[in-house]
């Protein structure tokens, strides 16, 4: 899936170099940021303001995509990109450990829903919205390949993006790694796993879903501590994402009731 279709629906999209420095100045939330190529030289004064941009994109660890001149023309609504496109976040993102302290601040053990690349803002929205339904105390995404928080995302989560903590990291196996030290296991969700049902998915546990097409990579796999499956009854052999992460969400929540 491309940039563009991964941001479709956006309406937080930011063209030329003032609307885009005023965004990050006022602290507002990036997504995602196309720059022209070579618009990054030294020398002019428009020159500049793209080096601004870029050390702001920097600090603030934006992934910035260098594109063709054509490829902004034919993103742009307004015709006057001045070499530079931005998709900003339609909520703001939380920190993984204010995840945790959402689960301490309960009382419950931590549940997390990690996903791994979800392209679709659609499925983004849809999770985050059966997580606050089933009490997940937040949802991890990675910064690359992956949907944010766009205005596509709020409207299928039904509001939820502004209740439940979702935090955008790095590189997401280190991110497993860190939390397997602080306590939780992790469970991912693949048709060749152990059925659902046979496992115990009680305690600090994250919930790994994979991408719509590739399921979970293998690094994020390789970290994982369980692979559970969802039975299959029909001539279908694989569920939504977002549908299979509700389905497993719902196990943890009913052997969470168990305990």
């Amino acid at each position: 899936m491309s940039d563009e279709e991964t941001l479709q629906g956006d309406s937080l999209k930011l063209e030329g170099k003032n609307a885009v420095l005023e965004a990050f100045r006022s602290g507002q939330t990036i997504n995602r940021l196309f720059v022209q190529e070579h618009a990054q030289a030294k020398g002019s004064d428009p020159d500049r303001h793209i080096a601004q941009i870029l050390r702001e994109a920097k600090k603030n660890g934006v992934v910035v995509n260098f594109v063709k001149k054509e490829r902004l023309d034919a993103m742009s609504d307004t015709g006057r990109h001045q070499g530079v496109i931005a998709y900003a976040a339609a909520g703001d993102y939380a920190d993984v450990d204010d995840i945790l302290a959402a689960a301490e601040a309960k009382g419950e053990p931590p549940f997390v829903i990690v996903l791994d690349d979800i392209e679709d803002p659609h499925n983004l929205g849809a999770i985050i919205r059966t997580a606050e339904c089933a009490g997940a105390h937040g949802v991890i995404i990675p910064k690359r390949r992956a949907s944010g928080l766009t205005g596509v995302v709020s409207k299928a989560s039904a509001g939820a993006i502004s209740l439940v903590p979702v935090a955008r990291v790095t590189n997401l196996t280190r991110t497993i790694e860190d939390l397997k030290k602080k306590g939780l296991w992790f469970v991912c969700a693949d048709m060749d796993g152990t059925p659902m049902y046979d496992l115990n998915l009680t305690g600090p546990i994250g919930l790994v879903i994979g991408n719509e097409g590739k399921g979970v990579s293998r690094l994020v796999k390789e970290q994982c501590d369980y692979v559970a499956s969802i039975p299959m009854k029909g001539k279908i052999g694989s569920l939504n994402a977002s549908v299979a992460a509700g389905v497993l969400a719902y196990e943890i929540v009913r052997q969470r009731g168990l305990t």
